[in-house]
């Protein structure tokens, strides 16, 4: 592995790999944030590593929970977060932190015990400013297994390689993300304007000032996917809504992919609108029904029947709450001028 630059004081077993802060955005995580804080401090990593959580007002014990960890163990630090945004959250955590690389871990991910180890040499060997690995979605509800699958099918989600697996290299964007501190102050941290998305517009302005980012499949954390269909079709809705703005904001940054949901979401409308008078149309949305029917058919494979049988569901909340959530984002959610 490269070297990073070391202190002199470091002991002799940590030379070489540099001191790590990671940030966490914290809201309403009662359930898992202790077990999360754990596996960071657990990491398989010679180099010293604190942890920042930034809490936002919960209506479960999270601010007691945080507040006690940070009591037992001097590398954790709790900062408030009073607007309870999640990049107001990664900001303040940025701000009281001290150390050269800065690792986003969220309140309730499960990372593997090398993360940091690989993450750390990643850097070093690419020379990126941020490096993040898989989404890897795992469910224990039928629902949830349903959602996983659709999550990590291109079916569901297309080609983004942090979310179906890839080979190493850049990215427009990944997972999570382990920074180099110089990069996060060279684009001014994360956009606080943006309350969806602000992953993907900051990695956009890192790309934009030279910056790379790295995809690392060897950076694999498990991710729990939302428990119902209205919580589902919340998350998506707001992903499209937000993405939207992002395209506004930053020209250029819109493809295919993510045309694709609301040009289906439109034709299946204009289908329905005019199958009174013109009964084919109805071919549009029958068509699309039978088409997610059939990629469950070819995704679901290894699932249980419980799972399966939700499967169609999934990708047709998916699909829809995106697309919808795309068309309808208002002009009023434009980024202001800088």
């Amino acid at each position: 592995m490269k070297q990073f630059p070391d202190s002199p004081h470091a002991p002799a077993e940590t030379r070489g790999w540099p001191p790590i802060s990671v940030i966490m955005p914290v809201l309403n995580e009662e359930r898992h944030l202790r077990e999360a804080v754990d596996m960071v401090l657990a990491q398989d990593y010679p180099g010293e590593i604190e942890v920042v959580l930034a809490v936002g007002p919960s209506q479960d014990r999270t601010q007691e929970v945080a507040d006690a960890i940070a009591a037992a163990d001097r590398r954790v630090t709790v900062v408030p977060n009073p607007t309870g945004r999640t990049p107001n959250a990664l900001n303040a955590a940025i701000g009281a932190s001290r150390n050269g690389i800065v690792a986003r871990v969220d309140g309730h991910a499960m990372l593997p015990s090398d993360y940091l180890r690989v993450a750390v040499e990643t850097l070093a060997e690419t020379g990126a400013d941020n490096v993040g690995g898989i989404m890897a979605a795992e469910g224990i509800t039928p629902f949830e297994q349903a959602v996983a699958c659709a999550m990590t099918s291109k079916i569901g989600v297309g080609a983004a390689a942090f979310h179906v697996g890839g080979t190493s290299g850049p990215a427009d964007t990944v997972y999570l993300g382990v920074f180099r501190r110089s990069a996060l102050d060279r684009v001014g941290g994360y956009d606080e304007h943006f309350q969806r998305a602000q992953d993907w517009e900051m990695n956009h302005r890192i790309r934009q000032t030279g910056g790379l980012v790295w995809f690392q499949p060897r950076m694999r954390v498990t991710y729990r996917p939302r428990p119902n269909v209205k919580a589902l079709a919340k998350q998506y809705f707001h992903y499209g809504r937000w993405r939207r703005v992002v395209a506004r904001t930053h020209e250029g940054t819109i493809n295919l992919r993510y045309l694709a949901p609301p040009a289906a979401v439109l034709a299946m409308l204009l289908g329905l609108v005019v199958s009174p008078i013109f009964p084919l149309g109805l071919i549009i949305p029958g068509g699309y029904l039978l088409a997610i029917v059939a990629g469950s058919v070819l995704t679901g494979g290894g699932l249980p029947m419980s799972a399966r049988l939700r499967l169609p569901l999934v990708y047709a909340t998916m699909h829809c709450s995106w697309g919808w959530g795309f068309l309808t984002s208002p002009k009023k959610l434009s980024r202001p001028l800088r």
